[in-house]
């Protein structure tokens, strides 16, 4: 009886805290009640606790409150009203989760590669010693590329190239280097490069340098060792013995420089000859030894380290030759052999693209790799690749499952002394037909080693050459001062050893039409400027709505902003011997740019003949007449002055790609789709 009088209290206790709670601090001004255990509101306490038996179970209402012991919210949690609803969300919600998962990846499976860094917009190409001047000693330097960044911005620009600035003795244009890992106090210190990689990254640039992994200098510390013979460094370099006797030397082959004349140098110290493919100042390193090859991969790590994003490894083709020394072929055989001295009379079949050269290229390719696992932080490698016929350039692609360069510079046009739309036309369809399926291209009008395109084509192909840099597939690169039409400068004489062809497109970029055309503030300049700087210069050309400099700047933003452009088709429509015609277009997107380009004498052009169900008139996007930009021209008879190009806009479902007519003249590098409904672009067309 004590027993159950102890459980009754128990359950009252619990109770009275039930009734007088409910899960709430207790009112001290309401009298607690004690009800006569006979009551019916005892009872009903009571009931309202205890566990009913079968009878009672039917006459009883339970309801949840604030407060309940486990004991009764497990009964509550069981019934049907509270277990199903619960049920049908957690299942809800697994479904859901699962959906979203199944539609992420789908998402995934589907979508393109997204394009990367040196992808998505123009390089600008930098000559360092010829951009900006910062301590007015006359010579371009680090300082003052840092100090121009806004203007290399306001060009839309995605990546800057820097050419060689290592420490270096100035012959060949700064690639007979001393020192891989200095940089030459022309140019600043390293400091100012640290500098300059925060500046451009900050900038939400990337940073691409030159490096010639092919050679040194005759000054280097491994070239001074080697010819010493001292430790591992005795075979840095390609040494051969060979006769040399009252200041001739017989060197072991007919092999040439590509500067002319034999390329082995009789060394005094060593007592051998050594192998240069370029000129006696610069010996070619022996990348048979491993060492070698192990300084260079310690090099490419030490840039990388700095923060550069990528490199142009240049004369990559000359990095082996063939280890037997037998003599290369004359192109005359009926020539003498005592006469053939210039580079262009021997087949370079021992010297060049060696077996062995792209595993070389491979292993930059690998070390580069070991820097790009961050997100975001993907590693470029272009390669030089100029002077190679149009198969032996693809091969820096690389193979299908082995990666070497991200692309070959693309000089093709660069080398073009004349114009008409046959000759574009042939340009751009031997590069598209030849690049492996699924890489990207890139063109170039302009380069370091080549003749400005105004000196070489004239001052009315700048406007539509740089509309054919912007409007063609891949990755647009631009040397400097092409964009403002910057010619050559006349021949000049100087104390240092220059190609003389090359010298003339590297002179002072013409900012102002101040002294020096704003290059310096300094008494004179390491090249004078071009006599035209006082009309051919960035500042004129801000305030002109139809100069070079505003077109380019369009162009540029055009590329960026426009899908057509960056992922899509392109479709060869016509050419002839003045004009060319073409297309840019994607699956999805209702609207096709048709880019009319004429490079002859003045045209007239009919479009509704070469296209079917065109209207009678387009709106202009673009042109090189900024007049007409946003005018509607008349499509059956389109007319162009020499020079002339056009970007016309049309509306219409009817794409190229798809039309039997066109199929073969079409080109992608990377297919994709656009979905207007989800906003995506997606890879199963």
């Amino acid at each position: 009886m004590a027993e159950d009088k102890r459980k009754s209290d128990s359950i009252q206790m619990s109770m009275k805290g039930c009734r007088t709670n409910n899960g709430f601090v207790q009112n001290e001004d309401i009298p607690e009640l004690d009800p006569d255990p006979g009551s019916a509101v005892g009872s009903l306490q009571h009931n309202a606790v205890s566990i009913p038996g079968p009878q009672e179970s039917e006459l009883l209402v339970i309801r949840p409150y604030a407060g309940m012991p486990k004991e009764v919210l497990f009964q509550f949690s069981s019934q049907a009203r509270y277990r199903v609803p619960r049920e049908v969300l957690f299942w809800l919600t697994v479904a859901t989760v699962l959906l979203l998962i199944g539609a992420t990846i789908a998402i995934i499976a589907i979508s393109p590669k997204c394009l990367d860094w040196w992808q998505v917009g123009p390089m600008y190409q930098i000559y360092p010693r010829s951009f900006k001047d910062s301590d007015k000693d006359g010579n371009g330097d680090l300082k003052g590329i840092q100090n121009k960044l806004d203007y290399i911005t306001s060009l839309n620009i995605k990546t800057v190239w820097l050419t060689s600035f290592y420490k270096s003795s100035l012959k060949d244009f700064r690639y007979a280097v001393e020192d891989f890992q200095e940089i030459d106090p022309l140019f600043g210190t390293m400091t100012d490069f640290e500098n300059l990689v925060a500046a451009i990254h900050d900038k939400g640039l990337k940073l691409i340098i030159d490096f010639i992994p092919n050679h040194t200098s005759d000054k280097h510390a491994w070239f001074q060792l080697s010819r010493t013979q001292t430790g591992k460094y005795t075979d840095y370099y390609i040494w051969r013995d060979c006769t040399h006797e009252n200041d001739i030397t017989i060197p072991p082959n007919n092999w040439l420089s590509v500067y002319g004349n034999s390329s082995w140098h009789f060394d005094e110290v060593r007592k051998q000859c050594y192998f240069h493919q370029f000129m006696k100042e610069q010996p070619d390193l022996n990348f048979r030894n491993p060492a070698v090859q192990e300084e260079i991969k310690e090099i490419i790590q030490f840039w990388l380290a700095k923060g550069v994003d990528g490199f142009s490894f240049d004369a990559v083709k000359f990095l082996l030759e063939a280890k037997h020394l037998r003599d290369e072929i004359q192109v005359n055989k009926s020539q003498s052999p005592d006469t053939v001295t210039h580079y262009s009379e021997l087949y370079h079949d021992f010297t060049t693209t060696q077996v062995g050269m792209h595993d070389l290229v491979r292993s930059f390719r690998q070390t580069m790799d070991q820097y790009s696992r961050e997100p975001g932080r993907y590693r470029f490698m272009g390669a030089e690749a100029q002077a190679e016929s149009i198969d032996r350039t693809m091969m820096y692609y690389g193979l299908p499952f082995t990666q070497e360069a991200d692309f070959p510079f693309n000089h093709y046009l660069t080398t073009l002394d004349d114009l008409s739309g046959n000759i574009v036309h042939d340009v751009i369809t031997s590069w598209m037909e030849n690049m492996p399926e699924g890489r990207w291209p890139n063109w170039m009008i302009g380069g370091s080693d080549s003749s400005r395109l105004t000196s070489r084509l004239g001052n009315q192909y700048v406007n539509i050459m740089n509309m054919l840099l912007f409007t063609l597939p891949g990755t647009p690169i631009t040397y400097y001062g092409e964009e403002i039409g910057m010619g050559n400068i006349l021949a000049t004489d100087l104390n240092e050893n220059y190609d003389a062809n090359t010298l003339l497109s590297k002179s002072p970029m013409q900012w102002d039409n101040s002294s020096n055309a704003g290059f310096s503030e300094g008494n004179h300049t390491w090249l004078p400027t071009n006599s035209d700087y006082h009309v051919v210069n960035v500042e004129v050309q801000k305030t002109q709505p139809s100069s070079a400099l505003k077109l380019y700047q369009e162009l540029s933003l055009l590329h960026s902003n426009e899908l057509l452009f960056s992922r899509g088709w392109f479709c060869l429509l016509r050419n002839d011997s003045h004009s060319v015609v073409y297309t840019r277009e994607l699956d999805g997107i209702d609207k096709v740019f048709i880019v009319v380009l004429n490079f002859g004498e003045s045209t007239q052009l009919n479009l509704q003949e070469m296209i079917s169900g065109l209207p009678t008139r387009l709106r202009i996007k673009l042109s090189t007449n900024s007049t007409s930009k946003g005018s509607e021209v008349e499509t059956h008879g389109v007319f162009l002055e020499k020079g002339d190009g056009v970007i016309l806009e049309h509306n219409t479902k009817n794409l190229f790609h798809h039309q039997t007519a066109f199929r073969d003249k079409c080109f992608v590098s990377n297919r994709a789709c656009y979905s207007s409904v989800l906003n995506i672009l997606y890879s199963l067309c």
